[in-house]
């Protein structure tokens, strides 16, 4: 018997109450929801709200993938993963600019081809925060613009088979770069 998988509900099936904000800095707002669901069942929910954020695959002409390396801090490790990131405080930005500003930023890469290959949520069960997902081709090599946050982020290309391999073995541990990678093969982007 084939499933109904992925569809948006046409009904709510969980009101809120009450709702109030437990924490909240410029990346990120904390909230904690009074809920009802459907079967009228009473609970809480602990919401954390995020902006949309930007990743961005680089494929060099000679088809690698451009990484970056930098060190996570709640994770206390350096991992390599696609270039991304958002804009605190600019919640409406818009996604193609986005990807342009965080490529050059975190590569110093501009892209004369940029590709929009979709959008994920980045963890549904508790936050709000997607992920518009972006292709770039045909780069140029400028300079990079770091931010204080990404202090110690290094950029290096590798091929297809690398990056692979890399998630297999454990350098790469961010879901949304493999989540990306795996959008753009089932694509066939890549």
């Amino acid at each position: 018997m084939a499933q109904d998988v992925g569809r948006e509900s046409p009904v709510c099936e969980i009101t809120a109450l009450a709702t109030k904000v437990v924490y909240r800095n410029r990346w990120m707002t904390v909230r904690e929801d009074s809920i009802q669901r459907s079967d009228g069942s009473r609970g809480i929910y602990g919401v954390v709200e995020k902006s949309d954020f930007a990743l961005i695959i680089p494929v060099a002409s000679d088809g690698a993938l451009c990484l970056v390396e930098q060190y996570r801090y709640p994770v206390k490790g350096r991992f390599w993963e696609f270039p991304q990131g958002s804009w605190e405080g600019v919640a409406t930005a818009d996604p193609l600019e986005l990807a342009r500003g965080e490529l050059q930023e975190e590569t110093g890469l501009l892209a004369r081809e940029m590709h929009y290959v979709g959008h994920l949520f980045e963890c549904y069960g508790y936050s709000t925060q997607g992920c518009h997902i972006f292709i770039a081709r045909d780069l140029q090599v400028t300079e990079t613009k770091l931010d204080p946050e990404e202090h110690g982020l290094i950029s290096r290309t590798f091929p297809l088979d690398a990056v692979i391999a890399m998630i297999g073995d454990g350098r790469i541990k961010d879901a949304m770069s493999v989540a990306a990678l795996g959008l753009c093969r089932l694509k066939g982007l890549l």
